[in-house]
This record gives structure tokens, sequence and C-alpha cells, in this order.
């Protein structure tokens, strides 16, 4: 044993505490008790990080339950042939067992994880800093160089109100923002111009869906209202994922392809 492993060393030797199982379940209940405190008194960044901390826990732990969440169902079983004579009014009737199956809202979970991303174009082009960004100098004898211009289409939403020119770093040119996309549905081969709500994920950087740049293969969430899909508790369907399939830039239009 290493040298530095002393207090392993001592269980080995001599065993635990005689109280040692108490204190620990008493500590492990006292602990759900530090953290409630520890969570009302906690301001700032340190709460922002522990609360999205606590969330991402009790999104997994509610994730677990619904996993185990089990049901019985019965099955027909061909082979099970009753003994003795039967009825008449049971000759049709094949034999059951029961068995305990995974509620259907899970498996239909597992399907959409499983499908999640598979999109039309998995792989695309890099697109380097330069080639996104349009370096704007700027001060009296244009010596300051932090502005940038967006060379690539852009999505900004209804509610958008530009900074002062003085602050603003990264400009978005009106000229190349959009706000319709030409959505291809693979399974009805038509196409709409629907609404675009908000960019989904840009495949290039965190950055460039932070700013709405449409570049191909990005995912986009358009509203397909218009459509009338609905669901299967019959509610209409509002928004849905696209992806581009276009250089929009290039085009002077936004193609995508639904994600179904």
């Amino acid at each position: 044993m290493p040298q530095n492993e002393y207090i392993e060393e001592s269980i080995k030797r001599h065993g635990r505490r005689l109280d040692y199982a108490e204190r620990k379940r008493k500590r492990e209940a006292r602990e759900v008790h530090k953290n409630s405190q520890f969570a009302q008194k906690v301001t700032g960044l340190r709460a922002k990080m522990y609360n999205k901390k606590r969330h991402s826990e009790k999104i997994q732990m509610k994730k677990t339950i619904k996993q185990h969440e089990e049901k019985n169902a019965k099955q027909k079983d061909t082979d099970a042939v009753p003994e003795g004579a039967v009825p008449g009014y049971l000759l049709d009737r094949e034999g059951q067992q029961r068995a305990k199956v995974l509620s259907n809202m899970i498996k239909q979970k597992r399907k959409e994880k499983a499908g999640k991303w598979n999109v039309p174009l998995p792989k695309v082009r890099g697109i380097a800093e330069d080639e996104m960004f349009k370096v704007l100098r700027s001060g009296k004898t244009k010596g300051k160089s932090w502005k940038r211009m967006v060379t690539k289409a852009t999505f900004v939403g209804d509610g958008f109100t530009r900074k002062p020119p003085k602050y603003e770093r990264f400009i978005r040119p009106s000229a190349m923002r959009y706000k319709k996309a030409h959505v291809t549905h693979p399974e009805l081969k038509a196409t709409f111009c629907l609404p675009i709500i908000g960019v989904k994920k840009n495949p290039q950087s965190p950055l460039y869906t932070q700013l709405g740049v449409l570049t191909k293969g990005t995912v986009v969430e358009v509203n397909v209202s218009e459509l009338g899909l609905v669901t299967t508790g019959g509610k209409v369907v509002w928004g849905k994922y696209a992806q581009i399939t276009n250089n929009p830039e290039n085009d002077g239009c936004v193609n995508a392809l639904l994600l179904v």
C-alpha cells in the first residue's frame, strides 16, 4: 500500500468506528437541508452556476425515474395451450402471458433521441473567421480595429434594437438579413415560404448561433402553423426545425429542408 494512504490502512487493520454507519446516515440526511440553505442564501454568478447544476441533476433524475416506469401488458402466447377440456366459446382464444413493458411515451422519446441528428447535411465546410467577418476600422485616425461586419446572411428577431454605433461590435447589415425561408417538406415534396422563428444551431460556432448567422448546414426553427401539422394529441404544431441546404449569401434566399 502507498505510504500516504494511512487512513485506508487503519481501516483495514482495525475496522471502522462502531457508530460509523449511523453517523453516515445522519450526515446524508442533513445534506439535503444544507443544500437547501445554501441555495436560498447564494447570490450572483455562484447562484447561476449552482442552479444550472441542480437543474441538470433534476432532469437526469426524472429521466431515470421515467425509464424505470413499467406496466403490465398482456401478450398472446400461441404455445400456451390450456390443459383439460375447453368450452366451445373459448376455443378461438389463445393463451396469454403477462409481460412488463416500458410505456409508449418512453419508446417515442427514445425514437426521437435516436433520430435527432439525422440531418440532410451531416457534414459542412468550415468557414474561417476572416471569411465570416470583415474588420472595420474606427476612431479618429482609423487606428482601432475591434469592430466586425458579418459578411454572411443573418436572421434578426422582430424585437431587435441596434446598439449605439459607438458600442456595436458585430454589425449585421440590413441588406443581408432574412425573415423567411423556402422550406421543402420531404414527404409532401412541396415547398412553402415560412417565417423563421430563430436559429437553433450553426455548426460552425456557438458565436455564429448567437449572432443568428445563416450558413449552409444551419438548423433553424420555422413557423409551420399554416401547414396544419398536428401532434398525436391533436394539438397544432407551431414550430419545427429545418436545415439550410444552400449558401444564402450567394443565392439571395434561404432554402431549407424540414426535419420530420
